[in-house]
């Protein structure tokens, strides 16, 4: 699935799709990644990553 049609059935723009794939987001909305599961087919965890600041 192209980045272009994530954005589109998560109901989000696709630079905003692209700040949550570099990982420079400072906060996820749960809406948004409960649609991204959804859209996905995956759990919270396959998509999320802990990393303490250095």
């Amino acid at each position: 699935m192209s980045s272009g049609e994530l954005a589109q059935r998560v109901g989000i723009t696709a630079a905003n799709l692209s700040i949550l794939k570099t990982g420079k987001a400072k906060a996820i909305r749960f809406s948004t990644l409960e649609a991204l599961c959804k859209a996905l087919d995956c759990q919270p965890g396959d998509l999320l990553e802990y990393r303490p600041d250095p």
